[in-house]
């Protein structure tokens, strides 16, 4: 069974800097598309970020210039770099991943429980 577990939400203040981090556990052959997502209260889920295996990265409009996604192989894990945030930023934070976990044909998509991250003074 794989796990991704999400650390480093919280409260800061417009203008301020987050680091989120998801970490993936358990049984895994390769890890292809690692992202994240939000979800504010009353809308729908939204992409964020997103990274290929090889390193290719997708950004939300909302969030470029601000945003860095990175990502460490060798840990299975992809990183939220958040800078100048803004209050409408405020969300719970969901990482997502398609891991196999046996070979090339056993890929399937899985979600983080989710972190709150808060903006506001």
């Amino acid at each position: 069974q794989t796990q991704l577990v999400e650390s480093g939400g919280g409260l800061v203040q417009p203008g301020g800097s987050l680091r989120l981090s998801c970490a993936a556990s358990g049984r895994i052959f390769r890890i292809n598309n690692m992202g994240w997502f939000r979800q504010a209260p009353g809308k729908q889920r939204e992409l964020v970020a997103l990274i290929t295996s090889v390193g290719n990265i997708n950004y939300a409009d909302s969030v470029k210039g601000r945003f860095t996604i990175s990502r460490d192989n060798a840990k299975n894990s992809v990183y939220l770099q958040m800078n100048s945030l803004k209050p409408e930023d405020t969300a719970v934070y969901y990482c997502n991943a398609d891991v196999a976990y046996r070979d090339y044909y056993s890929y399937t998509n899985y979600w983080g429980q989710g972190t709150q991250v808060t903006v506001s003074s």
